[in-house]
C-alpha cells in the first residue's frame, strides 16, 4: 500500500473522538525523533530478544539512515537554520518555519559541518554513512540483494557513528533541560546497543587505540561487561558504554557485587580500606589473583603480599623476607621496636 493509499484508507476510517476530546498530537522535534528511530534500530537488531531476520534488518537500515539525516541536520540547524536547506541561498525563515523546502543530503550535511562548524570526521565514519545511503535507497527502491552479515556491519559501524557523534558534538550543546530528556530517551538506545554484535565489535575495534597505554587500568565494566572500564584513583569510566563511578565506594559495592566478593581489606600502600580481590586486567586476561586498592590504584598478585604477622593485615613481601618469621608491617614494627633509652 503506498502512502496516498493510505491516506485514502485512514480517510475512510475515522476514529470516533469523544466530545471533548481532541485528536493526539505528534511531537517529534528533530533531535528526540532521531533518537527514536535508534531506538527502533536497536529493537531491530537485538539477538537477546530474538534471531534478527531479513525484515528486522531491512527496518533497521531504513530507520538508521533516518536517524542519521535527522540528527546529523539537527546539529546542522543549532549553527545556523539555513544550512539544512539544500541551496542555503534561496532559505527563508517562512520556509523553514513552516518546513516548506527542499534539505539537503546527508553527505552535503557532513560536508557543511566540516568545514562550516569545523566538526572532525573519520574517512571510515563518512563512508560508511555513504554505504549505509546506497542501501536504503535500494532497500525504498529497487530491493537490496546483499550479503546480510554485510549490511549489518555497515549498520553497526553508522551506529557507533551516531552514538559518539550525539555524546561529543549534539547533546553538549542542548540546554540542561533538553540533554536531561534526550538522556532519558537515549536509555534504551545505550542498553539495546549492548546486544547488537556488529555494533559491539565496531566499537571495540575503535577504542583500541583509546585503550591503548592504559591496559594495566582497564577492567571489565560491571554494567556493560566489556573490558573498557579505566580505572582511577577513586574512580573510573568505561569507553564502552560510558557508565561512571566518581567514587571508589559505589564502584567497590558494584565490583563486590560481580565478584561474590565479602568486602574489601585495607590498602598497604595508601592504608585505605578500598582493596578489591580478583579483578582481571587487560594486559594480563589470565591472572584471577590480582589484588587491588579502587583509592590509589596500586596492584599486586597473592604471591607478592603475605600477612602481617602481628595485625595480619597484607604487606608487600620484601626481599629481605625469606625467613621462617612473617614480616611486620610499619605500624606493627613501631611498637615492636624499643623506644630510645629503654
Amino acid at each position: 500500500m503506498t502512502s496516498a493509499d493510505q491516506a485514502s484508507a485512514g480517510a475512510g476510517e475515522r476514529r470516533y473522538a469523544p466530545p471533548g476530546r481532541t485528536s493526539p498530537q505528534l511531537d517529534f522535534p528533530p533531535i528526540r525523533n532521531g533518537i527514536d528511530y535508534l531506538v527502533s534500530v536497536v529493537e531491530r537488531l537485538d539477538e537477546n530478544t530474538s534471531v534478527v531476520d531479513d525484515r528486522d534488518l531491512k527496518y533497521a537500515v531504513l530507520h538508521l539512515q533516518a536517524a542519521a539525516e535527522v540528527l546529523l541536520k539537527a546539529r546542522l540547524q543549532l549553527e545556523h537554520w539555513s544550512l539544512v536547506f539544500k541551496d542555503p541561498g534561496t532559505a527563508t525563515r517562512k520556509a523553514f518555519d513552516s518546513a516548506d523546502f527542499e534539505s539537503c543530503g546527508t553527505v552535503a550535511a557532513v560536508d557543511r559541518l566540516r568545514d562550516i562548524a569545523g566538526l572532525a570526521f573519520d574517512k571510515k565514519e563518512t563512508d560508511a554513512l555513504k554505504e549505509l545511503a546506497k542501501d536504503r535507497n535500494a532497500l525504498q527502491h529497487y530491493g537490496l540483494t546483499h550479503s546480510a552479515r554485510a549490511v549489518e556491519a555497515r549498520a553497526g559501524r553508522v551506529l557507533d557513528f551516531l552514538m559518539r557523534f550525539l555524546e561529543d558534538d549534539l547533546l553538549p550543546l542542548l540546554s540542561s533541560r533538553e540533554q536531561g530528556r534526550a538522556a532519558r530517551d537515549m536509555v534504551t538506545v545505550s542498553e539495546g546497543v549492548r546486544n547488537i554484535s556488529s555494533y559491539v565489535k565496531r566499537r571495540l575495534d575503535r577504542l583500541r587505540g583509546e585503550l591503548r597505554g592504559h591496559e594495566s587500568l582497564t577492567v571489565q565494566c560491571p554494567d556493560c561487561e566489556q573490558m573498557t572500564l579505566v580505572l582511577v584513583p577513586g574512580g573510573g569510566t568505561c569507553h564502552f558504554c560510558g557508565a561512571s563511578w566518581s567514587s571508589d565506594a559505589s564502584l567497590a559495592s558494584d565490583f563486590l557485587d560481580v565478584l561474590n566478593a565479602e568486602g574489601l581489606v585495607q590498602c598497604p600502600q595508601c592504608d585505605e580500606y578500598d582493596v578489591v580481590e580478583g579483578l582481571v586486567f587487560a594486559d594480563d586476561p589470565i591472572a584471577s589473583d590480582t589484588v587491588f586498592c579502587l583509592s590509589c590504584t596500586a596492584r599486586y598478585t597473592s604471591a607478592e603480599l603475605t600477612s602481617c604477622a602481628g595485625c595480619l593485615r597484607w604487606w608487600p613481601i620484601e626481599a629481605d623476607d625469606g625467613g621462617p618469621i612473617a614480616p611486620l608491617c610499619p605500624g606493627c614494627r613501631a611498637q615492636a621496636e624499643p623506644e630510645d633509652g629503654v
